[in-house]
């Protein structure tokens, strides 16, 4: 039986471990503007989800998000890190949350950015599975399609470089990138059920933060997922659905301030 293969993933600074979460479409240097700075403080674990970034395609067929938190929990296993913090944006948030329920014990403090565990609605569901069957079909994400993925993630207050880098890095997924791991990723995610109740069952301090202008997540959703984990709730100005990278100030301090009272 072949071993699982190893997500990418970097090992940066020293102190308490800290496991980031990206988001979809996404890679580790996502977090770049908060590692340069939690690795001053923290030792920082950024992976890459898999099949995006450096990391392989997607191994066997997972059914659930918390099965992906599983695979971040080998990772901490193979570097023989005991107890961590997880701080995790969108489904990195998601499978963040899986994680900390399912491992309670291990996760000493949790952060969640722009995400949400309960489900989708009929709606929302019917569009994201219309988008992602558009995109299995071609081995491509067309044009208009393209532009309005980008437009999910950003706002106007989202720095041109990092608009740009999305839309090349999206361009640039090739047809097996994308069916073998973005499609049937996408659909685990926005197939999700409802997971709230999962939320009883982490015992770490949390807080949740959401930007203000996040369009897939919103800040009504955030509230809701703080109000279920007993937690503060933070709404970060100008910023979207990539909110560490349109208020990096915001967000690096928010994530050192919540860690230093409890890592």
């Amino acid at each position: 039986m072949n071993a699982k293969p190893m997500m990418s993933y970097l090992d940066s600074g020293t102190g308490f471990p800290v496991l980031l979460g990206h988001s979809y479409l996404f890679d580790k240097s996502m977090w770049s503007p908060q590692i340069e700075t939690l690795s001053q403080h923290f030792r920082v674990i950024a992976p890459d989800l898999w099949g995006h970034g450096e990391s392989p395609a997607l191994p066997g067929s997972p059914s659930s998000l918390a099965d992906i938190a599983a695979d971040h929990l080998s990772l901490m296993d193979s570097l023989k890190i005991d107890q961590f913090a997880v701080v995790g944006l969108s489904v990195g948030g998601m499978w963040g949350a899986e994680l900390a329920a399912a491992a309670p014990a291990r996760v000493k403090a949790m952060m969640l950015f722009d995400t949400f565990i309960g489900d989708e609605t009929d709606l929302a569901r019917e569009r994201y599975f219309a988008m992602l069957n558009a995109i299995d079909a071609t081995g491509t994400i067309p044009l208009g399609l393209l532009d309005y993925i980008v437009g999910q993630f950003y706002s106007q207050f989202a720095a041109p470089a990092d608009v740009q880098q999305l839309t090349a890095y999206l361009s640039s997924l090739s047809a097996e990138q994308l069916r073998s791991s973005i499609v049937p990723l996408g659909k685990l995610i926005f197939g999700r059920p409802d997971r709230m109740t999962i939320l009883d069952s982490v015992a770490c301090p949390a807080h949740v933060a959401t930007g203000e202008l996040d369009l897939p997540r919103p800040p009504e959703e955030g509230r809701q997922m703080a109000e279920a984990l007993g937690c503060q709730f933070t709404l970060i100005p100008n910023a979207a659905h990539i909110s560490n990278r349109e208020n990096p100030e915001c967000v690096s301090q928010l994530i050192i301030d919540f860690l230093k009272q409890y890592c």
